[in-house]
């Protein structure tokens, strides 16, 4: 069983967190004596290094609002699987409510080509070459959401192998290869 980690442990993680804020919203409620605001914050909160979450929080006041959703954020990261540091392993389709979004692997040099609250999710994820589309909703918490969708449908090839009982070379057709090519040098110096 694996132990607990510790207060200056926990800061320490918490220390090489990056949040950031995606949406602040302001609500009214009419009361005797006029209105009374407050307000609803959506906080993307990573280590660009593969783990990322997402929180709301709801405060009369914007600094707790923030603070109630990154404290959310924390508490509900999941792990991303990343190729090669900087793009996904292959192309994924998320949806949640009336939101669709479709996020593509790209080439290194390409950049996060991706609207408001999406890009938040993959610049602190630590994704930096990715293609998305959304389609649907525009509402920030449904994107959010279809995102993360997305996110926890990607299978990296270490992921599938295990699932399967295989190894990763077998799956990606690397070993074979190096295999034939073995062989033909070995005919060829039988040859000579």
């Amino acid at each position: 069983m694996a132990r607990r980690p510790n207060r200056q442990e926990r800061d320490n993680q918490d220390s090489d967190l990056v949040d950031k804020l995606v949406s602040i919203n302001r609500v009214a409620k009419v009361v005797k004596g006029g209105r009374r605001f407050g307000f609803a914050a959506l906080v993307v909160v990573g280590d660009t290094k593969g783990r990322v979450g997402y929180g709301a929080g709801k405060a009369r006041e914007v600094p707790e609002a923030i603070r109630k959703a990154t404290e959310q954020a924390k508490r509900r990261m999941i792990r991303v699987p990343i190729r090669d540091g900087h793009t996904l392993h292959h192309d994924v389709k998320g949806r949640f409510g009336a939101g669709r979004v479709i996020l593509r692997a790209a080439p290194a040099g390409t950049g996060i080509i991706a609207g408001g609250p999406m890009r938040a999710v993959f610049e602190t994820v630590g994704i930096h070459d990715i293609v998305t589309k959304s389609m649907g909703s525009a509402n920030p918490y449904n994107m959010i959401k279809a995102t993360f969708d997305a996110l926890q449908n990607l299978n990296s090839p270490r992921m599938v192998a295990a699932r399967r009982s295989k190894k990763v070379a077998d799956l990606l057709g690397t070993a074979p290869k190096a295999e034939a090519a073995a062989e033909g040098q070995a005919e060829e110096t039988a040859d000579g």
